[in-house]
């Protein structure tokens, strides 16, 4: 079963916060892609609301998310997010349901 987790972040008001913002989250997922046990992760952001960004991870597995934590990248991933944010980011876990035809 695949396990996924989606990240909700809302950027701040300062001038240049979204366009770090969006720049810090496509270049963490060029990394993360690669992590071992990755399906997939997306990066979007709000159509509506250019402050509002959600990302979607895909594991293989639940225990595949320790290649993506153990990932040297991931200690700079909050330092350089947590500062362009109005709020605190909004981590969910899912594990997906089977859908039968």
């Amino acid at each position: 079963m695949v396990y996924t987790i989606t990240l909700h972040l809302y950027c701040n008001d300062k001038p240049d916060s979204v366009t770090r913002l969006k720049a810090k989250l496509v270049e963490a997922a060029h990394i993360y892609r690669q992590d071992q046990g990755t399906v997939v992760r997306l990066v979007m952001q709000d159509v509506k609301d250019p402050k509002a960004f959600t990302i979607v991870e895909r594991f293989e597995k639940e225990e595949s998310q320790k290649f993506h934590l153990e990932n040297p990248y991931w200690r700079t991933f909050d330092p350089a997010v947590i500062p362009l944010l109005d709020r605190p980011m909004d981590l969910r876990r899912h594990e997906e349901l089977e859908v039968t035809a």
